[in-house]
């Protein structure tokens, strides 16, 4: 099999949720790539890309995506501007990401307007803040949807999203 798949990371906390199905995907024979950006780049949150490279047998491209004081849009036009400059050096079958964060919303973007198959882990949550806003974004601009109860199944369906694109997983 020489599908390859590229999951988008930004934080410690949502690289925990990946890893489990990174781990599962190279054991099934997908060629995975992880791209790693956001707080993982910075020493000040504990430079958290090299935990995120103990992941075996997966390929790594490291991009620094904002610096301290840039604002979430500034952060959000860089993340799009890298990850496009990265996937145009790769043939890519799906990208993965997770959550509400700006790195999910400029993978979901980019996806979209590449035509490019994605999987969104976790949409349908709710928050009530900004966050809110972003993961239902991020779940318009994706193909797929791995979310983590049925109220945010019945969230997502309600969004629009046909019921064979959304996983309860």
């Amino acid at each position: 099999m020489n599908k390859k798949l590229l999951f988008i990371t930004g934080t410690r906390a949502e690289f925990s949720k990946l890893k489990p199905l990174i781990d599962a995907s190279v054991e099934d024979g997908y060629h995975c790539c992880v791209f790693i950006t956001g707080m993982h780049m910075l020493s000040k949150y504990g430079g958290t890309s090299v935990e995120v490279k103990k992941t075996s047998k997966v390929d790594f491209y490291e991009y620094v995506n904002y610096r301290e004081g840039d604002a979430q849009e500034i952060i959000l036009a860089k993340t799009i501007i890298g990850l496009s400059d990265y996937i145009n050096t790769q043939k890519i079958d799906m990208m993965i990401y997770h959550g509400d964060r700006v790195e999910a919303l400029a993978a979901a973007i980019v996806c979209a307007t590449n035509k490019i198959r994605s999987t969104h882990i976790e949409g349908g949550e709710v928050s009530g803040a900004i966050d809110e806003q972003i993961r239902h974004s991020v779940t318009k601009f994706s193909k797929f949807h791995l979310v983590a109860s049925n109220d945010a199944y019945e969230r997502v369906r309600r969004l629009g999203e046909p019921s064979n694109s959304i996983f309860n997983v």
